[in-house]
């Protein structure tokens, strides 16, 4: 019952609620004891042959009133309980959804997207079950179980109910031992569906690459493996689930067997009537709903223990990028300086970066070259504040970005990734997707200075086309533009391209540096590249080896020192010269 105590804080929110369900249930209890003691009345009185026309009406009557009353009030509980749960369902996936929204990228590294996908659905649900079907299965096993017992003991026979009672400890005993042994296995089983959801959605995802490969029948098979471990874990559940209900039934027979037995020689020795006997076996009938109703309870109450425990150990991981005391409440502006002396990966014992060292001036654009793996994302990641756990200082406008909020150091960035993602919504949302209430006029100017403009003029629907997930309607070289009108719509002090214009043509490439360098006058730009076309323009240019910053200056300044720089470029124009049909 530990959930029970761990969801207070949920039961205080919806306190009325819950008293009021509860009550209802308990007047549902309360009337529940009125047909069979009715019953009984009218089997003495036609044994005895006293039973009129008049008393058979009354009786009838307020049987009636008791059928409407439940009737109204099961409909109130139902409302009360149940609506409850549905809020406490939402309640948590809030949370989660919150949690997520605040975790960094290692947490993410860690986990996998089914896992976190089972715990806001499986696990919520399950949980949600504890909050509405748990609290009426306790309730109402202990209110109709409690006034059944009283009646039974008080207006029939106290001693032939101790006689019923007596194998019920051992269900207790039972129910309590099927109840660990559920939560032992449910737990495994959600495990086991976190891992089959996550190679679910692992494969819609990559299903593009799965069929170029040819890889269909391996993947199926792997999907069908995780799907008959889901199979075989559930099962175990099942066979412990299937438990309750035989043993509790085969306990409830032994009680019926010992009362009809005691009962009879209780008839016989004049010490009941045939009416009370009557009366006494509808009673233990109506104790079948609460003993099933008990293990029940176990059964929904560790499926729920374990679902919130998986819940909670998430929760419990706090984010490793937090913002400090007092952090200043404005977006940061003028000069970034970079001074970091070293910086490794989580996991990773291998430095990262190691003694970058370098300042732009509010206006200048610093272009980063290097090869894959070279340190060039990493130095992004730090200024976007994805790490924190770094040797050095990095400064915008005089502060520490450490000391800034988060938010607001992120609104004043306009990031373009390499992996560039797109929503399963229109076009013109997923270029306002930073500022949602902008007009159409300003969307279609930033849509402009990245030169899609005129691509998304040629679809059907325009700025209206929903691209599919992740915009697989669309080519590499438009996504890559879509989201730098994106950050552009921001009108961020810092526009940063990481690689962002790789799967453009270098006409396109010329026309939105172009773009660039003509609209924003005073902010500043870093773009990393590949392709030295793109940063040739920079005011300073720093190149990157090993995580080590080798050279560093002018497009001029590192042509003439004939060292990395200059082998690329020189690289670069051949691999040009030979697209172009030209000779070495």
């Amino acid at each position: 019952m530990n959930i029970l105590i761990d969801l207070g804080w949920f039961f205080k929110q919806r306190k009325k609620q819950y008293i009021i369900g509860i009550v209802t249930l308990i007047f549902v209890a309360l009337l529940q004891v009125l047909p069979p003691k009715i019953i009984g009345y009218i089997v003495d009185d036609v044994t005895s042959g006293s039973l009129t026309s008049e008393q058979l009406t009354k009786w009838l009557v307020i049987l009636a009133v008791s059928g409407v009353l439940m009737y109204i009030f099961r409909n109130i509980w139902r409302v009360m309980i149940y609506g409850s749960s549905i809020v406490l369902a939402r309640t948590i996936r809030k949370q989660l959804y919150d949690h997520f929204l605040k975790m960094s990228p290692a947490f993410y590294q860690k986990r996998r997207v089914g896992d976190l996908m089972a715990h806001a659905t499986n696990d919520v649900s399950a949980v949600q079950q504890t909050a509405g079907m748990g609290v009426l299965t306790l309730f109402d096993s202990l209110s109709t179980g409690g006034f059944v017992i009283l009646t039974m003991a008080l207006t029939i026979s106290w001693k032939l109910t101790l006689i019923a009672l007596i194998p019920i400890p051992l269900m207790i005993v039972m129910t309590r031992f099927y109840g660990k042994l559920l939560r032992k296995h449910f737990r495994t089983a959600q495990e086991a569906f976190s891992s089959m959801n996550d190679k679910t959605q692992e494969s819609i995802s990559g299903v593009k690459v799965i069929k170029t490969f040819g890889q269909q029948e391996e993947d199926i098979k792997d999907f069908q493996q995780l799907s008959e471990e889901v199979v075989e874990k559930n099962m175990r559940v099942a066979r412990v689930d299937a438990l309750f209900d035989p043993t509790i039934g085969g306990i409830f027979a032994v009680s019926t067997i010992l009362s009809f037995i005691f009962g009879t020689r209780f008839i016989l020795a004049g010490e009941m009537t045939i009416g009370d006997m009557v009366a006494f076996s509808t009673f233990l009938g109506l104790l079948t709903w609460p003993m099933l109703a008990f293990g029940f309870l176990f059964n929904i109450v560790e499926r729920g223990n374990a679902s919130y425990t998986r819940i909670r150990n998430l929760l419990s991981v706090d984010p490793e990028v937090q913002d400090v005391e007092e952090a200043i409440d404005e977006r940061p502006k003028g000069e970034l300086k970079v001074d970091i002396d070293s910086f490794t990966f989580p996991d990773d014992s291998k430095p990262a970066l190691q003694d970058i060292h370098f300042s732009l001036k509010q206006g200048e654009t610093l272009g980063i070259v290097g090869k894959t793996g070279s340190g060039k994302t990493a130095i992004l990641k730090l200024l976007l504040r994805e790490f924190d756990d770094y040797s050095g200082l990095i400064t915008f406008g005089g502060h520490s970005i450490q000391h800034y909020r988060q938010q607001r150091l992120r609104e004043s960035i306009g990031y373009v990734p390499q992996d560039h993602f797109l929503f399963s919504t229109t076009l013109a949302e997923n270029i306002a997707f930073a500022n949602p209430t902008v007009q159409m006029e300003e969307i279609r100017l930033a849509a402009r200075l990245a030169h899609i403009d005129e691509d998304i003029q040629e679809f059907s629907e325009g700025y209206k086309t929903i691209v599919g997930e992740r915009g697989v309607s669309l080519s590499g070289g438009q996504k890559q533009r879509i989201s730098i009108a994106r950050a552009l719509l921001m009108k961020p002090e810092l526009l940063i391209l990481d690689d962002s214009l790789s799967a453009v043509d270098a006409k396109t490439e010329e026309a939105i540096l172009r773009s660039l360098k003509e609209t924003r006058h005073g902010e500043t730009t870093i773009i990393t590249s590949h392709r030295l076309s793109a940063i040739q323009h920079a005011h300073n240019i720093i190149v990157m080896e090993q995580g080590r910053i080798v050279e560093s200056g002018t497009h001029t300044e590192l042509m003439a020192l004939d060292g990395a720089y200059k082998e690329m470029y020189d690289l670069q124009q051949l691999e040009a010269s030979v697209e172009q049909g030209g000779e070495a």
